[in-house]
Order: structure tokens, then C-alpha cells, then sequence
């Protein structure tokens, strides 16, 4: 093997993190579970289509990128929105402190589960821990965490707050995915104190797991203990969501994750496992990170996005449109994926005003037109410009977006699709259309109430 292939493949292996978004694994490296309840879970995963997900934590207070300013070698990117005026010890103690000020009195798990149970969405992807090791639940691992002595809120009646989210979400009946970060830089069994010259901090532990083996085995129980409470005390989990795919079994930094999977499918034997970015048999789901696949994808797949710039809270984001997230939503479930759309939490406790409308807005849509998307997988062409397609058992979805509401609404619309049918009905509207067939697909017959108005989010046709 040549030298330049040694490189390519060590390339290909490595969790590539630019500013701090990842990449993702490729679909031929999908490994598919043996256990028919695995196969049963994802798809009941592949029907969900949309996922409500959530950043949250105490540096939501000040609106700051997750966790990111804490690593030396990403500071370029990760210390940019803020003019620190101290040096970077000084930074990452201020940072660890926030815990003390952490008092989200406005939380109410609730209405959150009430707003997106009600506007379509289908499940929560919480982040339990990101890899500033502080712990959104009741863990007896470590203080640094919501129900700690230090942190304020600890005393009020929602402290566990993943228990309150988890609880909460559950009784609407959506389900639960647990985000938890495989990294963690407050424990002193990964960035250990004192374990080289200076204090420069990167993305993975202060020592050689293979010089220190013991420390690292210390941290690889800490890891597991706190992953069992969760698949133990907080009630059904149907996804381990878990991040930093530079911590993994193949390189330095292994944790023995298949161990610990198996344990917990024990008590909760349908556990689909998202080890991001690091292939194999516990990467049951893929997940792109602010992007999605150019072509349509054959294994279960799971875009994260944000509706705003970030996935933390930030003050005077620019949120995305009901349009823009439809059509996003629309891309990602034509191309076989879901949408988790991760909405930040302010710091008090309670979802902007302007995330709430965008979440109704969606729901308003999905109300009329979620036939064309639950549940459906997909259908070729697939993804062909603005024209994207869906199947449901026998019936084709084919959906026509429109950039703006300014756009021109044509009287014939042309759909690339050359299977055959009998009939075209207007999802939300007229049934048993005219069409008529071409060499290039089907040109259909739009009723003249539908061009008598504005250009809407899209044109959704029922094809039998």
C-alpha cells in the first residue's frame, strides 16, 4: 500500500471537526444490526421524519458557542463572538464557573412537549452532556452538574431537567433520544492537571491512554456509570445519541463502547445507538451536521440543523423561515433522512418567541400536508431541483417548492416522474387533476384558485 493511501485511509478514520461541525460517515460503511428488534426500531425511526433537538446548558447564558471555548486549538473560530480580556486559563475558569449562575426559573417542560407534540414533531434529541462535562441530570458521577450544590436551580422542583424533558416529551408520546457527549473536559480523568508542559487544551484527553492506563480505565468507568444512569432512570430511550467521534474504539481514546451498548440493551433491548462519525456496528444512524447528502441515502440517516445560525442560544439570531425549514424538511425526507432541528433554549428557561412561530408555522404546514411525509420513504427520481418525491406503500408523493411567495405560479407543472398511475390529486386541495404524459415525466393541470393567490411553501401532489 502506498504511502499516499496510508494517509488517505487515516484521513477517512479521523472525526474531522471544523468549527465544530462534523462530518459524516459514508453510507457503504453502514454495518446493518442482526437483531430483529434493531431492525424494527429504525424503522420506526425511518417513519419520525422530524426531531425537535436541543443544546442547553449553562453557556446558554451568554449566548456563546457549546463548550468549543474551552479547547485552546479551536480558539481562531470558537472565542471570536466575545473580546475576552483575560487569558485563556482565566477564560476556560469563567466558563467551568457558569454552573454557579445557571437558574433557568422560566423552564416549563410542559409546554415545551406541548409545542412540538402539537406542531408535528415526532421526537426530542436532548443534550444530556456536551463535552464541557456538565450534566443536565440528576448524576451521582460528578457535582458538576444541574442538581449540583453549586448550581442555583438545584434546589427547584424541575432540576433533573433531563428527567422533566424526558417525562414530559414521553406522555405526548414522541420519543427520546439522549445526547451525550463521549468527551468530557471537566472530569480530571480526561484533562487531567499537570500531565503535560503547560496548559494548551485540545479536543482529547491531557495524557497517552497508553502510557496511563489506568487513569484511562477510570475514565472509561466514569463513562460508562454515567451512561447506565441514564439508560436506567430516566424511562425508554429509544436512541443513544452519542458525540465526539474522536473518542472511539479504533484509535487511542477507547472506551469499550459496544460493552457498555450491550449492557444497557439489556434493560432496554430496541436501543438504537448513533456513535457519530465512527462507522461500525454502533453507528446505527447516520448524522450530517448542518448539511445533508447530495443524492438520496439507503441506510437510516438524520441531518442535524439548526433553525437559527447556531445550536446554543444566541441573542438576536437570525432564525431561518417557515419556508426554508419546509423545504429543508422536504429535501431531507425525499433523500430517505429526518430532521432533527435543534432549537437553543434561552437562558431563563424558556424558547424564543421567534422559534415558536417558526415551530407553529411548520406545524400549520405539516397539518395539511404531513400525509406526503410521515412515514413515507424513498421514491425515484427522488431529488430533482425544486421537484422532490416521496412514496407511501402505493401512492407517490411529488412535491413542487417555490423560492418565495413572489414566485410566478405556473398553470402547468411539470414533475420528472415516468412510473405509471391513474390518478393526480392536490394534497390539501383539488382532487383528480388533468395531466397529461410526456417523453420527460407528467405535466399536471393546476386548478386557477391555486394560481388566484400568492406562491405557496410547495405544491404537494397525491399520485395513485
Amino acid at each position: 500500500m502506498s504511502e499516499n493511501k496510508l494517509i488517505e485511509d487515516e484521513l477517512e478514520s479521523v472525526d474531522v471537526v471544523e468549527q465544530g461541525v462534523h462530518n459524516y460517515s459514508s453510507e457503504e460503511n453502514w454495518v446493518k444490526p442482526e437483531d430483529p428488534l434493531l431492525l424494527e426500531q429504525l424503522e420506526w425511526f425511518k417513519d419520525q421524519k422530524l426531531g425537535l433537538m436541543m443544546h442547553w446548558g449553562p453557556y446558554s447564558q451568554l449566548g456563546l458557542v457549546e463548550s468549543w471555548a474551552l479547547s485552546d486549538k479551536d480558539e481562531e473560530w470558537s472565542r471570536n463572538e466575545i473580546d475576552w480580556d483575560i487569558d485563556a486559563e482565566e477564560l476556560k475558569r469563567q466558563y467551568f464557573d457558569l454552573n454557579k449562575t445557571f437558574n433557568p426559573l422560566r423552564f416549563q417542560p410542559d409546554l415545551w412537549a406541548d409545542l412540538a407534540a402539537e406542531n408535528g414533531f415526532k421526537y426530542l434529541n436532548f443534550t444530556t452532556k456536551h463535552h464541557d462535562g456538565f450534566c443536565m441530570w440528576d448524576t451521582h458521577t460528578t457535582d458538576y452538574r444541574v442538581t449540583g450544590p453549586d448550581c442555583p436551580f438545584h434546589t427547584h422542583k424541575y432540576a433533573d431537567i433531563t428527567k422533566q424533558l424526558f417525562n414530559a416529551f414521553r406522555a405526548k408520546g414522541l420519543g427520546i433520544s439522549a445526547y451525550f457527549s463521549k468527551a468530557d473536559w471537566h472530569t480530571p480523568y480526561y484533562w487531567t492537571p499537570g500531565m503535560q508542559p503547560g496548559t494548551s487544551t485540545s479536543r482529547g484527553p491531557t495524557y497517552d491512554p497508553k502510557e496511563y492506563p489506568w487513569l484511562w480505565e477510570q475514565f472509561v468507568q466514569f463513562t460508562h456509570e454515567q451512561i447506565m444512569e441514564l439508560m436506567t432512570n430516566y424511562g425508554r430511550i429509544d436512541v443513544l445519541w452519542l458525540d465526539a467521534g474522536w473518542v472511539n474504539d479504533y484509535r487511542d481514546q477507547n472506551i469499550r463502547l459496544g460493552e457498555v451498548v450491550e449492557k444497557a440493551r439489556k434493560i432496554q433491548p430496541w436501543l438504537l445507538s448513533a456513535d457519530r462519525t465512527v462507522g461500525g456496528p454502533y453507528e446505527n444512524l447516520i448524522t450530517p451536521e448542518q448539511t445533508l447528502p447530495e443524492h438520496a441515502l439507503n441506510v437510516p440517516w438524520e441531518s442535524c440543523i439548526t433553525m437559527g445560525s447556531a445550536f446554543s442560544f444566541r441573542y438576536e439570531d437570525n432564525y431561518k423561515s417557515v419556508r426554508q425549514l419546509i423545504h429543508l424538511l422536504i429535501e431531507i425526507v425525499a433523500k430517505g433522512g429526518n430532521l432533527a432541528l435543534n432549537v437553543g433554549p434561552q437562558p431563563d428557561g424558556r424558547i424564543s418567541k421567534t422559534a415558536i412561530s417558526r415551530i407553529q408555522g411548520m406545524g400549520a404546514w405539516l397539518k395539511v400536508h404531513g400525509e406526503a411525509i410521515y412515514g413515507t420513504r424513498i421514491c425515484e427520481p427522488f431529488s430533482v431541483g425544486n421537484v422532490q418525491f416521496t412514496r407511501k406503500d402505493d401512492t407517490i408523493y411529488a412535491f413542487y417548492l417555490y423560492k418565495d411567495e413572489h414566485e410566478a405560479v405556473q398553470e402547468e407543472i411539470h414533475l420528472p416522474l415516468q412510473t405509471g398511475f391513474t390518478s393526480i390529486d392536490l394534497v390539501g386541495g383539488q382532487d383528480k387533476l388533468e395531466y397529461r404524459r410526456t417523453e420527460n415525466g407528467v405535466i399536471v393541470q393546476l386548478p386557477e384558485t391555486e394560481r388566484q393567490t400568492k406562491a405557496p411553501i410547495a405544491h404537494v401532489f397525491r399520485i395513485r
